[in-house]
Order: structure tokens, then C-alpha cells, then sequence
């Protein structure tokens, strides 16, 4: 059993389920450098428009960003967009690979977390949403809204 200080929830991708139908969801471990997970752990990181391309047998994060640890000790060469490489077993690349590659899938980051000592990503295998699913989503997130506060008022 793992307390919640052993699982933090760095960073969100917020609009993730709001634009895309996630069908199967998966864990990745990230290759980063040391001051990429201070960074993280500091809470500087940002998924939004984040996506993984799976390519020669490999799947890397992109469009991600990692802000600098401490800026003025940085080495001029650092990328906060840099691609990162994910640690997936040989069973989910051919999985993740074979359902990208299939019409209009692709793979997203929903999260960051730590498991352990180690930092770990939330990956899914999504669909992207019509405007008209887009406004259903809203929809109900409105009437559940309006449920709720008649529920709380009473």
C-alpha cells in the first residue's frame, strides 16, 4: 500500500480527456536528466498540446515542456521542448505503434507522477472528439454542475 506522500501528480494534461475519447491507457518510465526531474518534482512541467510519436521501435515524448531548474546554473545548450524517450516493455511499443498507425488514433500524455523514487507517465491511446462531441461534453458537465448545486443546496 502506497501513501500519498509515495504517489505526487506533478502535472496534468487538463484538455486531454476534454479533446480526445481515451480508449486504453498505459505507463511509461521517461529518460530525463537530473535537473529535468528537480524541475518536475518543482512542479515546472507542462503537457498541454503534448503528444508520443512511435518511431524504429522506439516512442518519445513531444511538444512537452520542462522548464530550466535554476535558469542561471542551466547550460546554454538546454531545451525545455527537447523529445524525451519513453521506457515502454516490446508488448506496448508494438500495441502503441500498431494503433497509431490505424486511422485517426493517437497517443497522448494525460499525466505526470512519481511511483516510488522513480517519475512515470500516463500515456493513452485516444481518439480526437468532434465539435459536436466536444459540446455534449459540455453539456453534461453543465447539468451534472446544476445537480450538484441543487443537491448541495438542499
Amino acid at each position: 500500500m502506497m501513501s500519498h506522500t509515495d504517489m505526487s501528480n506533478y502535472a496534468q494534461n487538463k484538455k486531454a480527456h476534454f479533446d480526445y475519447e481515451i480508449l486504453e491507457t498505459f505507463e511509461a518510465g521517461l529518460v530525463l536528466l537530473g535537473t529535468e526531474v528537480k524541475s518536475i518534482r518543482a512542479g515546472r512541467v507542462k503537457l498541454d498540446g503534448a503528444h508520443i510519436v512511435v518511431r524504429g521501435g522506439e516512442a518519445y515524448l513531444v511538444n512537452s515542456s520542462i522548464a530550466a531548474f535554476q535558469p542561471i546554473n542551466t547550460p546554454k545548450s538546454y531545451d525545455p521542448e527537447r523529445v524525451r524517450k519513453l521506457l515502454l516493455s516490446q508488448k506496448q511499443l508494438t500495441l502503441l505503434h500498431r494503433q497509431t498507425e490505424q486511422s485517426h488514433l493517437t497517443a497522448i500524455p494525460l499525466s505526470l507522477y512519481s511511483k516510488g523514487s522513480k517519475i512515470k507517465l500516463s500515456l493513452a491511446i485516444a481518439r480526437g472528439k468532434k465539435k459536436a462531441d466536444k459540446r455534449e461534453s459540455l453539456k453534461e458537465r453543465d447539468v451534472k454542475r446544476d445537480i450538484d448545486r441543487t443537491l448541495k443546496s438542499q
